[in-house]
């Protein structure tokens, strides 16, 4: 029997292009060559192509999601997503995959969408009593008082893009002279940015995993930023943040913080793996995102989770492939 061809979709029209082809290659050396006939797919823009390295051995057949080598045409069998933003991130991939009958390996169209989005995820997630920040949500365009917005959620707040992968585009805001200028960045990211009240607490973030064979939930991982906050630098930068997997916490917390990591990605109907942010104050931890396609690297959360649960990544990624395709 032939082996099934499995396509690692890397790249994608988001600031973190750069991380999500770091996140491919980790993922496509973790593939069971036994099993699979891994491929690593580059989209950028309009360009869609196959690579042997960082060699182009061929463009992407869009109508049907295929490829010619040596004169042959294959078809890929399974696409794992690994692009953070748009459009791996959002829905728009997963829409596409979908019209052409190819399985993936992250969260469907709708869930995606939902969780892209952190106004909409937000409110959606408030509604089952999830505790989390106030916020207001700023739309291109849209006027705005700084004065209101600060009388609501006081000073200092966050302003983040409402849509978008990463840190890029967050600010916190001390002064309310800083306001528009950081509504003006995370809307150079977004065509909407959400302003958040600001909670004083240590930032963690779990790992969940569930497929046909496995129900799984990662060890919690504290983060301690040299920055005032984890941004992007604090996220890639060697040396800018302190990771500590499991968390010090305690055993109660942990389980605490696990079981809403669960009934979190429940609630947005999750596939795949997911990890799931949040800020802990007065024993509480209040919700911050949901990231359906996090981080691969070698130093990422999730592959430190998985190595602190003595799990093995390829077994893993094993797992959600063959989940999916039966599905």
């Amino acid at each position: 029997m032939s082996k099934k061809n499995i396509a690692i979709v890397a790249g994608g029209d988001s600031s973190e292009y750069v991380i999500s082809v770091r996140s491919g290659a980790n993922v496509l050396k973790a593939i069971n060559q036994e099993l699979f006939t891994p491929w690593l797919v580059r989209i950028k823009g309009e360009e869609w192509v196959v690579l042997d390295g960082e060699n182009k051995l061929s463009d992407i057949d869009k109508s049907d999601f295929s490829f010619t080598v040596n004169g042959q045409k294959c078809k890929f069998d399974y696409a794992y997503i690994i692009i953070h933003g748009t459009p791996g991130e959002d829905g728009l991939l997963q829409g596409y995959f979908e019209m052409l009958h190819v399985p993936y390996s992250s969260c469907d169209v709708q869930s995606s969408a939902l969780t892209f989005n952190k106004f909409f995820c937000n409110n959606y997630l408030r509604s089952f009593d999830i505790p989390m920040a106030q916020s207001v949500r700023l739309i291109t365009g849209e006027k705005y008082s700084s004065e209101q917005i600060i009388a609501s959620l006081g000073l200092p707040l966050f302003v983040k893009p409402s849509a978008g992968g990463s840190s890029f585009g967050v600010t916190k805001v001390k002064e309310a002279k800083e306001l528009v200028e950081a509504v003006n960045k995370a809307l150079d990211e977004s065509p909407e940015a959400i302003i958040e009240q600001f909670i004083d607490g240590k930032e963690f973030t779990v790992g969940v995993v569930k497929t046909g064979q496995r129900k799984l939930v990662l060890p919690v991982t504290e983060v301690i930023p040299k920055n005032e906050f984890f941004n992007y630098e604090s996220k890639y930068i060697p040396g800018m943040a302190d990771e500590i997997t499991p968390a010090r916490i305690s055993e109660e917390l942990t389980l605490k913080v696990q079981a809403l990591s669960s009934r979190i990605y429940d609630l947005c109907s999750c596939r795949g793996i997911v990890r799931i942010d949040y800020i802990l104050k007065d024993e509480i931890f209040y919700f911050l995102e949901v990231n359906t396609v996090p981080g691969m690297t070698e130093t990422s959360f999730i592959p430190q989770q998985i190595k602190a649960m003595e799990l093995n990544m390829t077994d893993l990624i094993t797992d959600i492939i063959l989940s999916g395709m039966k599905n």
